[in-house]
């Protein structure tokens, strides 16, 4: 385990620790199911339900982001690798008392640039490059056994994190996919989520600024 590594995880044991709304772990799972079957009843199409919980995931993100540069006090990444670990170690950790397992996959030569945003922010790295989350355990997905009809629609049922991570990652310049891979609520060995950076976004400039 690296010296950062190691940083991040200490970081993110502290914030979990440091917590005071810690809200009830079964309470949160029930919660969560009745709101996916709710979206079942509405819309009777999965690929839509699989939208409907990205989009509020994205929602989440885009304020989640800012709790977490508050109380952890981290500092701009130095690529998306750094990205990757700050949130399976540190984000995950602090919101949810997770920690899942974190790959990288390197850019393909052709798309291996940095753009000027990244530059300018000082976050080097590759568009094009991606990293998965691999989860030991999901607290969205206890005591969730789906249905078969659910199964060969296509449901994806913890689709929130996608949209969380987009989410947050956008408020911070970077534009990610966010997809699932694998779940075992789908009979796969694992819960798998890849996160592929897009492009890098330049910083808004407030209106009357130069």
């Amino acid at each position: 385990m690296s010296a950062n590594t190691k940083q991040f995880k200490s970081i993110g044991d502290d914030l979990w620790k440091s917590r005071n709304e810690k809200i009830n772990a079964e309470l949160f799972t029930l919660t969560y199911g009745a709101l996916v079957i709710q979206l079942i009843q509405d819309y009777e199409d999965y690929s839509e339900v699989n939208k409907q919980l990205e989009k509020m995931g994205y929602n989440i993100g885009t304020r989640l982001i800012e709790d977490f540069l508050a109380r952890s006090n981290m500092g701009r990444c130095s690529d998306f690798r750094e990205v990757g670990e700050v949130i399976a170690k540190v984000g995950f950790k602090a919101f949810l008392n997770i920690s899942p397992t974190v790959t990288h996959t390197a850019a393909t030569q052709a798309t291996s640039t940095t753009t000027g945003a990244s530059a300018a922010g000082g976050l080097a790295g590759s568009v094009g490059s991606s990293f998965n989350l691999i989860f030991d355990e999901n607290p969205l997905a206890e005591f969730v056994e789906l249905p078969d009809e659910a199964l060969e629609g296509g449901l994806w049922f913890s689709n929130v994190y996608c949209g969380v991570l987009r989410g947050a990652l956008e408020m911070v310049q970077m534009q990610v996919e966010a997809t699932f891979v694998s779940d075992v609520l789908r009979g796969d060995d694992t819960t798998e989520i890849r996160v592929k950076l897009v492009k890098y976004l330049e910083e808004e400039v407030p209106v009357g600024d130069d």
